[in-house]
């Protein structure tokens, strides 16, 4: 049987880095940044190692079973080799293919929790309405997922949400939901049309992963900060503090606020945690841009053209544009059952990798 020669000599390398790793960590002067660095990467080889052992050993089982039937002469053992041959061989192909999955390229920010910004865009009243409902469709889903989500900023109108920030804590939060990024779009008779009409509405999703300030460095006399008294409820302490925290991030002009604690303290927090997010979102955009002059804004304008997914109420069906996939359960899926979304982006993505995989 032939093997890929390529892939082993690849994953023997992986497995020299591995214990060049280890060695590394146990140098006392190294930095705690470098440690953190070295221990996500430990983590990472340590699962393909894991999986090249089993590799290893079954290509040698695979060269065992193939002397037996090269130069044994007995029947029952020849049979019982052919039989385990079979087997491994099938194994041999399984084991591959998760190994080349496990050696794509992955995004750095998959490990880190999220920021997620949603507005209305086209359609009025109803776009709002349809922040509020697919909010709480990743609400569900964050649930089901065992993430923690966290209201950061918000306004509401007599229909539903102007916007809402809010962020998602949880293990490899941003792997499965940097996919909802882009346009929404909502084809249903909206609760206010009085002549059962079917109306198409859009709203924008930007999901980004949270950052530390050792992520992303902004220099502090950039970023001016002023404070005021919150709007919200409160009573006698939204007159009297000066609670509520805006910040501007002058080279870029992106600007966030928070009021959503009785802390000042808290809200600047909260805030400089979506600034990075937005100052992030910027920067990603300007870097995926100079790749493809054409590519729009990762939610683009909002026009009903530029969408992303559709959520066809009368027909009960979901579309998502970028795979071509299409489901007649809206209404199941809005309950926050997204896996089977979610899971055939990811599967999209790892096709498309490893399609320019040289191994």
């Amino acid at each position: 049987m032939e093997y890929n020669d390529r892939l082993y000599d690849t994953l023997v390398k992986m497995v020299a880095k591995y214990d060049s790793l280890n060695n590394e960590l146990e140098d006392s002067a190294i930095p705690i940044s470098r440690v953190s660095e070295i221990n996500k990467q430990l983590k990472r080889i340590g699962i393909i190692k894991e999986k090249f052992l089993e590799y290893k050993k079954t290509i040698e089982d695979i060269k065992s079973d193939e002397k037996v039937l090269e130069k044994d002469k007995d029947k029952d053992l020849l049979e019982m080799a052919q039989l385990e041959l079979n087997e491994l061989k099938t194994k041999y192909s399984q084991i591959e293919a998760e190994l080349k999955i496990l050696l794509l390229p992955i995004d750095p920010y998959n490990d880190k929790n999220i920021i997620v910004e949603m507005r209305p865009a086209a359609g009025g009243d109803e776009a709002s309405i349809f922040t509020a409902d697919l909010f709480d469709t990743y609400k569900n889903y964050c649930e089901n997922q065992g993430w923690t989500v966290n209201v950061m900023d918000i306004s509401t109108n007599a229909f539903g949400y102007d916007y809402i920030f809010f962020n998602v804590k949880g293990t490899d939060v941003y792997s499965k939901m940097k996919y909802e990024s882009g346009v929404h779009r909502v084809q249903r008779v909206p609760a206010t049309e009085s002549k059962g009409r079917v109306h198409t509405s859009t709203i924008t999703v930007a999901v980004m992963p949270e950052l530390d300030e050792i992520d992303i460095k902004l220099k502090s006399e950039d970023i001016r900060t002023d404070v005021y008294r919150s709007g919200g409820a409160g009573g006698q302490h939204v007159n009297r503090t000066e609670s509520a925290v805006r910040l501007t991030h002058n080279p870029t002009g992106i600007v966030v606020a928070c009021d959503a604690e009785r802390s000042q303290l808290k809200n600047r927090d909260r805030a400089m945690k979506m600034l990075l997010a937005k100052v992030w979102g910027k920067a990603e955009t300007d870097r995926r841009n100079s790749i493809d002059t054409t590519r729009k804004e990762q939610v683009g304008t909002g026009d009903r053209s530029e969408k992303i997914r559709t959520y066809n109420y009368p027909q009960n069906r979901i579309t998502d544009h970028r795979i071509g996939l299409s489901l007649n359960k809206l209404d199941y899926i809005m309950q926050g059952y997204l896996e089977e979304i979610i899971d055939a982006l990811i599967t999209n993505e790892q096709s498309e990798l490893l399609s320019n995989l040289k191994i």
